[in-house]
């Protein structure tokens, strides 16, 4: 049986029991996580598992210790059990592959005037220039990806300069950090938020979708850092801010719809792109899944049809063709033509009609769809744009046109209802206890599912950082793991981060619970200063 979730471990994060012996619990409704001994245990399971392409397993993730594997949302409590099964087969079946330090040399040139040096020179008890000459002067392995695209896991780091994650993470980090957390070292590919201290800055292109493999850093890959005292890369060695593209382009492209207005964000936004995670692209997607699969039903598309994501409402598009429409999500105020309209109903709409949305009173997102969904290029297999990785199909602007897809030929077939909307001042959210139970007591628990948190304004697609109360953990270091969407990780300043589609790929900070699927719609459509509970569950509770 699968290791309930709110059962402790040693306190060091090894596996219970022999290295033989891996450690599989339940993550949340949808995935198991495998504690194993070692790096080389980590890429041998990740290995034999993607070569039993075991059926209803949608991603592997290897991460410094443990394996993540994801199963698909329609995955059931025996479903889980049957994987569970095979991940065991997996392990009986493996063979240690020598991947660590078998891959390419690559040089890395780094300014080192990193905001964080004097703090890791004070901790190590070392000056500046000798923290530099320190990291620039051995060569480093990627262990593993993850976080975001072309993030590559270090290992080797002197353990003089080993200085521990910031307390709390900054809410920006810019593109081309050199940085440094605990005996792991890295390069921030792009801007995000992030809990490492920052040595230096590089230009090197870490990811781009263009490269085959698009990752400059993978598992095995050797990587020396060379001081400089200026960045003076090529063209192609600049580090990009984004890898999106516009979803409408240049191009003025007959009938379609065109972006008029898009409020404060207006994405498009589809069923995501699973199967990438091992390379550090998360699974991203609509943040409503419920909301965006009843708007596909209504309108007979695919489950996956790309739609529109209107945060907070106040855009608008103008049709150049004939097309039927729906909303979903957030009610929000919404006028055709002048003619005001309402919420999960069938629109038609003519050429030259104006679709116009009002701003929300309650709830984040809205989402707009047509009949064969709107057809803007994919990347990576999705046309899902993601926050974090700045991934997908660029946020729209106005004077974006956007393509529709055929019309599918077949009736709409609804077999579900709206997605149930928050109608108390304080929002529940069914969650399960998390799988590093040695890192919380009881106490902590109790301060979780006790506490009234308040949303922040530092809250978006990647996450809700909460504040309200604060949730006491152990202190040390977790070997950066896997993630999923609903996952509530705990940085040692106390305050919980409820992860949303957007998510890192890995983290290393650790979870002391995981929300159930259907309430993290719920939390999606959450904004700043909305008020949020944890309700403990004990399996799959999908209210």
């Amino acid at each position: 049986m699968t290791v309930p979730p709110g059962e402790r471990q040693p306190a060091t994060g090894e596996p219970a029991g022999a290295p033989d012996e891996p450690r599989v619990q339940a993550y949340g409704d949808h995935a198991l996580l495998v504690d194993v001994a070692s790096l080389d245990d980590v890429h041998a399971l990740a290995a034999a598992l993607r070569l039993a392409d075991v059926p209803g397993v949608v991603d592997v993730v290897p991460a410094a210790r443990t394996v993540l594997v994801v199963l698909d949302d329609s995955a059931t409590s025996a479903d889980l059990t049957r994987v569970e099964d095979a991940v065991r087969g997996a392990w009986a079946s493996r063979t240690v592959d020598a991947v660590r330090g078998a891959g390419n040399l690559v040089e890395i040139p780094v300014v080192y005037d990193g905001e964080d040096l004097p703090d890791v020179a004070a901790w190590a008890g070392l000056s500046v220039a000798q923290v530099v000459a320190r990291h620039s002067g051995r060569e480093y392995v990627v262990g593993f990806g993850g976080f975001m695209p072309g993030f590559g896991y270090l290992t080797e780091v002197d353990p003089t300069i080993a200085a521990p994650r910031l307390a709390t993470p900054r809410t920006r980090v810019p593109a081309g950090s050199v940085a440094l957390a605990g005996d792991l070292t890295a390069v921030y590919p792009r801007a995000t938020p992030g809990g490492w201290r920052l040595l230096g800055r590089t230009d090197a292109l870490l990811f781009d979708v263009d490269r085959d493999p698009p990752a400059l850093l993978t598992a095995g890959t050797r990587v020396r850092f060379r001081a400089v005292d200026r960045t003076s890369a090529a063209a192609d060695g600049q580090v990009a801010e984004g890898d999106g593209t516009s979803a409408g382009g240049d191009v003025l492209l007959p009938g379609g719809a065109e972006v008029l207005a898009t409020g404060p964000l207006a994405l498009v936004e589809d069923g995501g792109r699973p199967g990438w995670a091992a390379s550090g692209v998360g699974r991203s997607g609509a943040a409503d899944q419920g909301a965006f699969r009843l708007l596909n039903r209504l309108l007979a598309n695919e489950d996956g049809a790309a739609a529109l994501e209107i945060t907070l409402g106040g855009s608008a598009l103008r049709f150049h063709e004939r097309a039927t429409i729906a909303l979903a999500g957030a009610a929000t105020s919404a006028t055709l033509d002048g003619t005001p309209v309402g919420m999960q109903a069938l629109l038609e709409v003519r050429p030259g009609a104006e679709l116009r949305l009002g701003f929300a009173p309650r709830g984040t997102r809205t989402y707009v769809g047509v009949r064969g969904g709107f057809a803007v290029a994919p990347v990576l297999g999705s046309r899902s744009f993601d926050v974090l990785a700045g991934l997908g199909p660029a946020p729209l602007r106005a004077g974006d046109r956007l393509a529709i897809g055929p019309r599918p030929a077949r009736l709409p077939v609804v077999d579900l209802v709206p997605p149930r909307a928050a109608t108390t001042e304080v929002v529940e959210l069914a969650t399960r206890r998390g799988v590093r139970g040695e890192w919380f007591d009881d106490a902590a628990w109790r301060d979780l599912v006790d506490t009234t948190f308040e949303v922040s304004d530092a809250s978006n697609r990647v996450g809700l950082r909460l504040s309200g109360g604060r949730v006491a953990r152990r202190s040390g270091e977790l070997p950066s793991e896997g993630l999923v969407p609903g996952a509530v990780q705990v940085p040692p300043d106390g305050h919980p981060v409820l992860f949303l589609r957007d998510h890192p790929v890995t983290g290393g900070y650790p979870v002391i619970g995981v929300v159930a699927s259907a309430a993290l719609d719920l939390a999606a459509q959450l904004r700043p200063g909305d008020r949020l509970r944890f309700r403990e569950t004990i399996g799959r509770d999908r209210s």
